[in-house]
C-alpha cells in the first residue's frame, strides 16, 4: 500500500500508517460563503443550511449535533466529553434537544452551563459551531415532545438508567419487556421525570464552508447586547 492508493483499494486487513493517514485529503470548493449571500440573523441562516443539509440524500441526520460540555466541578481537570444528540427545535432563543436528566452529559450542563454544539455536515463541506448556554426546557414542553415519540422510544427512555453500569444486554432487553407489558403499545406512556429537553441560548454561532486551497469561508455571528456581529475569521 502506498501514498497513491485509493482508498477504495485497501482492503479490511490492510492496516493504515501515518503516512497513509496524512495523506488523507480532498479539495473543498463546491460553494462558496460571502457577506452578500449571508443573513444578519444566524438563527435565520441557519435554517436555510439545515433546510439544505435536510434534502441532500448523502445526510442521514441533518438534525445530528456534536454536544460538548465540561464537568468542571466534579472533574478539576477540565475534562471535556462530547456525544451527538438530536436537534429537535430551533427558535430565536436557542436549539434544544431531550435527553436523560441522570445522564453523564446532564451531570455535566448541571454543574457547567457552558456547551457547544457543533452540525458536521461534510458531504456539503459545511459546519455550523455554536457556543452558549444551556438551561432546562419547562415540564409542560417536555411533555409535549415526549408524546409524540414513537411508543418503543417511550419505553426506551423509561428502560435505560443512562450512563450507569449495565451488567449485560439481556438485563436491559429484559427491562425493555417488563416496561412494554406495564405499557403496551396504544397506551399512554407517562414521561419519566428524569427525562427531558434543554434549550442552549447562543452567544456565539460560526458557519464554516471548505473552499479550494484550504482558504475556507468562516463567518463568525456574536450576540452583543440584543444584536447579531458578524466577523470574518482567517481560516
Amino acid at each position: 500500500m502506498t501514498l497513491d492508493t485509493p482508498m477504495s483499494q485497501i482492503s479490511d486487513r490492510d492496516s493504515l500508517d501515518r503516512e497513509s493517514i496524512r495523506a488523507m485529503r480532498r479539495s473543498y470548493g463546491i460553494a462558496g460563503l460571502a457577506e452578500m449571500d449571508a443573513l444578519a440573523n444566524p438563527i435565520e441562516q441557519f435554517h436555510i443550511w439545515l433546510r439544505e443539509a435536510a434534502a441532500n440524500p448523502v445526510i442521514v441526520e441533518a438534525n445530528a449535533m456534536v454536544l460538548s460540555a465540561s464537568n468542571l466541578d466534579q472533574d478539576p481537570t477540565g475534562h471535556i466529553s462530547s456525544r451527538t444528540v438530536l436537534l429537535k427545535d430551533v427558535t430565536e432563543e436557542g436549539f434544544s434537544f431531550f435527553t436523560n436528566y441522570q445522564s453523564r452529559k446532564a451531570q455535566a450542563m448541571q454543574t457547567h452551563a457552558q456547551v457547544t454544539l457543533l452540525f458536521p455536515w461534510y458531504a456539503m463541506e459545511r459546519q455550523v459551531s455554536i457556543s452558549g448556554q444551556v438551561e432546562k426546557l419547562p415540564a409542560a414542553e417536555s411533555d409535549s415532545y415526549f408524546a409524540t415519540r414513537p411508543w418503543g422510544s417511550q419505553i426506551g427512555a423509561w428502560a435505560s438508567a443512562q450512563s450507569q453500569p449495565l451488567a449485560s444486554r439481556e438485563e436491559l432487553e429484559a427491562r425493555f419487556a417488563e416496561l412494554s407489558a406495564k405499557y403496551p403499545e396504544g397506551s399512554t406512556v407517562p414521561r419519566p421525570e428524569y427525562w427531558g429537553g434543554y434549550l442552549v441560548r447562543p452567544t456565539t454561532i460560526e458557519f464554516w464552508q471548505g473552499r479550494h486551497s484550504r482558504l475556507h469561508d468562516r463567518l463568525l455571528y456574536t450576540l452583543e447586547a440584543d444584536s447579531w456581529n458578524r466577523t470574518r475569521l482567517y481560516p
